[in-house]
């Protein structure tokens, strides 16, 4: 089978050519666009992760195309629809990272509660050891929401539990014996915003979820909370999280990710375009005022990254090759 994998890292190279020997690999380093003049009408299959948008073009370039296997949990960056119009498999790694996710969570709350930025930063630019300004709060005692009980939602639940928090989620999918079990109680959304000292996002992008906290909701959010979100950029509304900060509705916000993020290294182009999209300009210019916000922290889209979450991520996607080799494709996803 002919395989074409867009790699991020030398050693993926060694690593699947070693567990897939007989295949013939194309290895491209960077996603389907930074190699978008590539065309292979023999390749059976692509390797990709989420940063390498798999649509109509792409799939146009690889007419043979049988499978697509992402690197990720997420599939949003695939085209599912035009996928099953061309009878191609998708396959997922479904859990690799539902601790690790879930850790990273509370590293962007505690970094935001316990102001360890401006702190390491006042020792560093000014020498000082001063604590003026830097008196934090406690995590016990206050109310966690947590959007989306999956794997990622039940380890955060699991996390929140141990640092004393009282715990609420919501999701479409009520587990009730797994409330019992953890000692949470579901909500519903608007009551989850009111009522959370804390709302920390843990959904796939979809239809349903994009712009799930928007500018319509944000006034329904408790003053001084805080918002987490290590799922997708575009689940939280940019214009949304900007006004919230304005008004002090959020005190503060953990973003891992962000709308819009694949431009934030590439605003030069995106200025100079004949018609720039004056609502994608406008997200990039109120991404950069997040970053320079001094209540929030962005980090880029690393809560994946471990060195055990990337070795699960290649254990399954091995799997996953190999499966499909074998008439018997794995971790499916659907429409």
């Amino acid at each position: 089978m002919k395989i074409v994998y867009f790699y991020e890292e030398g050693k993926e190279k060694d690593y699947f050519s070693e567990r897939l020997s007989g295949n013939e690999i194309v290895f491209l380093k960077g996603t389907t666009q930074d190699n978008v003049a590539y065309k292979d009408d023999q390749a059976e299959m692509l390797v990709v992760f989420v940063n390498s948008p798999v649509g109509i073009d792409e799939m146009n370039r690889f007419p043979n195309l049988k499978s697509i296997v992402t690197r990720s949990t997420g599939y949003d960056h695939i085209d599912l629809e035009e996928a099953k119009k061309r009878n191609i498999k998708v396959s997922n790694v479904p859990t690799y990272g539902e601790n690790t996710v879930a850790e990273f969570s509370f590293a962007l709350l505690l970094s935001l509660t316990r102001k360890i930025y401006p702190a390491y930063n006042r020792i560093v630019e000014q020498g000082s050891f001063s604590q003026e300004g830097l008196r934090g709060s406690d995590l016990a005692g206050k109310t966690m929401g947590i959007v989306g009980v999956g794997n990622i939602g039940k380890h955060s639940i699991r996390m929140a539990n141990g640092f004393g928090m009282k715990v609420i989620a919501f999701d479409i999918k009520r587990d009730e014996d797994f409330a019992k079990e953890l000692n949470f109680e579901y909500a519903d959304f608007d009551d989850l915003l009111s009522e959370s000292d804390i709302i920390s996002l843990h959904v796939p992008l979809n239809p349903h979820t994009r712009h799930l906290i928007n500018k319509e909701n944000i006034s329904k959010i408790k003053k001084g909370a805080i918002l987490i979100n290590t799922s997708r950029g575009e689940v939280v509304e940019t214009d949304a999280v900007v006004e919230a900060l304005e008004k002090g509705i959020l005190s503060g916000a953990g973003l891992d990710v962000l709308e819009e993020e694949s431009l934030m290294n590439d605003e030069v182009s995106l200025l100079t375009q004949e018609h720039p999209n004056p609502d994608t300009l406008k997200t990039v210019l109120e991404n950069q005022y997040l970053i320079d916000h001094p209540q929030v922290i962005i980090t880029p889209h690393n809560a994946f990254n471990t060195q055990e979450a990337i070795e699960r991520i290649f254990s399954v996607t091995v799997e996953n090759i190999k499966a499909f080799e074998k008439n018997d494709p794995i971790n499916l996803v659907t429409v």
